[in-house]
């Protein structure tokens, strides 16, 4: 199963990450230990929140550097994931481990079919109105409930609506045409 979105209106299936060629995907967050033989909570990007668990191998965050750690076991318990890694034999282990961040590589990503998209692929692209006024660049995305919204610079929030705003999207050019003005940002 897939870390990403399925959407009923044919909008684009997206995922929250944070993605380059060369810099890890963020899939979560080493948030706590849960019990005395080395789980840790993990708070996880990935929706539903659950996906994190189908990457096998997680990337951590160690003094600016990143390391392969095997995930020997996780699963949902309660509201909260947790997991298992291979050499986190202890609580004391575990709580070393309290706020790392947890990657994945980019090829671990399962290939989205057309018109889906992860949130990484939009974040950096160009946002342009239909009649070629650049907007600015998407600096993120957050999800909102009724639509994700693109961010866009400080001030220009934009709903992620295909195809009503969201018009075109060209990731080989780093383009999205908007229906939108420049007097809503």
């Amino acid at each position: 199963m897939s870390p990403i979105w399925s959407n009923r209106q044919k909008q684009p299936t997206l995922l929250k990450t944070v993605d380059t060629a060369a810099i890890p995907i963020l899939v979560g967050k080493l948030s706590g230990v849960f019990g005395v033989k080395g789980w840790v909570k993990v708070f996880s990007y990935t929706q539903p929140k659950e996906n994190i668990l189908t990457y096998k191998t997680w990337l951590l965050s160690h003094n600016g550097d990143w390391q392969n750690t095997e995930v020997l076991d996780g699963k949902l318990h309660g509201k909260t994931i947790i997991a298992k890694l291979k050499g986190v034999d202890d609580r004391d282990q575990a709580a070393t481990l309290i706020d790392t961040e947890v990657a994945i590589r980019s090829e671990q990503l399962e290939r989205l079919s057309n018109n889906e998209f992860y949130w990484a692929e939009l974040i950096g692209c160009t946002v342009l109105t239909i009649e070629g006024e650049q907007l600015g660049t998407v600096d993120k995305l957050m999800e909102t409930g009724a639509n994700d919204v693109l961010v866009v610079g400080k001030d220009c929030l934009i709903p992620f609506a295909q195809p009503e705003i969201v018009k075109v999207i060209d990731l080989d050019k780093g383009e999205i045409v908007v229906d939108w003005t420049t007097e809503f940002c």
